[in-house]
Order: structure tokens, then sequence, then C-alpha cells
């Protein structure tokens, strides 16, 4: 077998029987390209996706080669049904409602997914005995953020002023108290799995079409020679490629389910400190690499209150873990933007782009490891 990192962990998920929630997502999406690439069992379980949108689930066939379930995450019987059909060993919990905006036009729905969702899943899981491993994804919006340039580390204190992050700050409440009450003490026969939660920066990357996100509404305002409305342009964020935090997600899994109890706790995966920067350099950046594109900064006084300032501490990935990012912002974003431009003049190909991104960053990742 191939030395190199991502070698050993493809190697690692060949044939390994893996269930994803949120697969039809946009980060869901990704997990599964890779998850099928390295020779995984994939089982899903999501909602069906959004009428009307593009989705990168179904441009790319994605559902070709997996077993695909379309279900509510809090409907128990469905989900426990599919969870023990999978007899999955890895469980990546990714389904919720993952938009700022929208929490605050049902603020509810956010929280009954967010919470209650996460809550089932690991009650489920409980009562599956094949699981050895549980990541459970969130969000970095998860701390009770003081709009400072604090580096937020997995210590720091749950919390969230909207809907969105008060809801992740409490499925992460949430998985510290099962992994607490159910899935920790004495061993057992067969051992209990172990529960991780993951904290990833702002994710980019091809093929997210997701209203009031900066990349989608900049890649589609190019598309359409349209101009692109920017919000909260001074708003900082850890910006990162969407493969990024998931190859973190993925060298969790493992880790857990090989026993490492000591993985079993919360997570950041952030980028580097310098690829912390404003919504507008950002948006700078992509108009640079596009040549033509408008953009407009819009006044927000009377918008929903978002975070200003958000960066992560991911110190503890790259002490314990061995992970660490391995792409500078400014090439995250050259291959955000070429690869929306293959899927718009190539539809049909999706998953070909898919996997050439793929391959691309596999060999980017052992020439830096």
């Amino acid at each position: 077998m191939d030395d190199h990192l991502t070698s050993r962990l493809n190697h690692w998920y060949s044939a390994r029987k893996v269930f994803v929630t949120g697969h039809t997502g946009f980060k869901g999406a990704w997990l599964v390209a890779w998850l099928r690439a390295a020779g995984a069992v994939v089982t899903g379980y999501a909602l069906p996706a959004p009428p009307g949108r593009r989705n990168l689930f179904e441009l790319a066939g994605l559902e070709s080669g997996i077993t695909s379930h379309l279900a509510d995450i809090c409907d128990r019987d469905a989900l426990e049904g599919a969870l023990r059909q999978s007899n999955a060993d890895v469980v990546f919990h990714l389904a919720a409602q993952s938009l700022v905006r929208q929490s605050y036009l049902d603020p509810v729905e956010t929280y009954r997914t967010n919470v209650l969702g996460t809550a089932q899943l690991l009650d489920v899981v409980r009562r599956a005995p094949s699981v050895r491993a549980v990541v459970i994804v969130t969000s970095d919006k998860c701390y009770e953020n003081d709009d400072t340039s604090h580096r937020y580390t997995e210590a720091d204190a749950m919390g969230g002023h909207d809907p969105y992050s008060s809801s992740k700050g409490c499925a992460e409440l949430v998985t510290a108290a099962f992994r607490s009450s159910f899935f920790a003490g004495e061993p057992t026969s067969p051992p209990r799995p172990g529960i991780a939660s993951a904290r990833a920066g702002n994710v980019i990357g091809p093929g997210d079409w997701a209203p009031h996100r900066i990349m989608p509404d900049l890649m589609t305002a190019a598309e359409n020679g349209t101009q692109a409305f920017v919000r909260n342009p001074t708003a900082v964020r850890p910006w990162q490629f969407v493969l990024e935090p998931l190859r973190g997600y993925l060298m969790l899994g493992s880790a857990l389910a090989n026993g490492g109890t000591e993985f079993a706790s919360a997570w950041n995966f952030g980028p580097a400190d310098k690829d912390a920067i404003s919504v507008a350099r950002l948006a700078d950046g992509v108009r640079g690499i596009l040549g033509k594109l408008e953009v407009v900064h819009e006044k927000q006084d009377r918008a929903p209150h978002e975070a200003h300032v958000l960066r992560l501490d991911s110190s503890k990935a790259k002490q314990r873990l061995g992970w660490r990012p391995v792409l500078s912002l400014p090439r995250v974003m050259e291959i955000t933007v070429r690869g929306y431009q293959q899927i718009h003049r190539a539809p049909s190909e999706a998953s070909a782009t898919m996997t050439s991104i793929l391959e691309a960053y596999w060999s980017d990742v052992d020439a830096a490891t």
C-alpha cells in the first residue's frame, strides 16, 4: 500500500460501511464523493434536495452506487431502520438547517432539525451495535462570540446570538451530554462507539448554490452577468476549502473507530490565521480571478445580527490528530472559481469535475504531509 496520508486514509475506508446524514447537501455531496472514490459502502440519509435549486449531489449522479434514504432526521423509525440496515461502522452526522438567515425566518424548525435531530441520531446510535464511531458536525458559529479577534478553542463557551448559531451550540451540549451519559464508563462488549463533534470554518468550494452565501452569490452573478450584492463586507470569517475539514472528519472517524477513546471530544478544523479575512477581500479575490464582476456592498442597517469577527484555533487537531490545512486561500479561491465554471459549462460532467478536484487535492495533501 502507498504510504501517503490520503492513500492510508482511503485504504482504511475501502469497503468500510459508512452512514452519512445530510448526504444531499453541499458538504454531504463532497463527503459522499470522497467515500465512493475510496471504495466505502455508503448509506445516506437526508431530506430530498430543495426543489428549483441546483444541487451538486443530483447533478453529479452521486446516488449511483450508494443506498440513499430520503427522510426527516427527526423521523425516529425511519432513521433507526436506515441505520440498522446499513450495519455501519462509522457515522457522519451532517444533516442540518445550515443558513443563518433562514434561522431568523423559521427558528423553531432550525432548533428542531439541529438540536432534536442530533439527539435523535445519538439515541438511535445507542441501539445500533455495529457503530464504532460517530462524528457530529456542528459549526464554528457554536461559540459565544464576543466579536473580537479571539481565536476560539474547543474549551470556549457555547453560545450564539442568532437561532442558527445557538442551535449549533445546543447540538454541542447535546453531544457532550449523550457522550457522558451513554457512551462513557467501563469497557463493554461490544465496545461503545466513540462520539466526537467537529467545528469547521466557513467552507467554500464548487457546487454550493445555497442562498445568502457569499460564494454562491458571487458565482451566480458572474454566470448571469448581473451585480453581486455583498452584505456585511467587513465581517471576518475563517475561509477554507470544503475538502479540508472533510479530511479532518475522516481522520477523526477512523481514530475513533480504532478504539481511540482519547479522541472522543470536540475538535476545531479551521484554516491558517492568515486566511481569516473579510468578506470584501474574499469578493475582491474572486473578482480578480474572474476578471469581470461588479460587486455592490449592501447597506445592512436593519439586517439581522451576524457575528462580525470569527476565528478558530485548530492547535488540538494539529497536535493530537495530525491534521492541518494544506491549501492557501488564494489557491482555494482559484480551485473554487474554476470548478464552478467547469460545472456551469458542462453540467453533465460534474462527476468528472469532482473526481479531478479530489485527486488534485489528494496530491496537494500528500506533497504537504
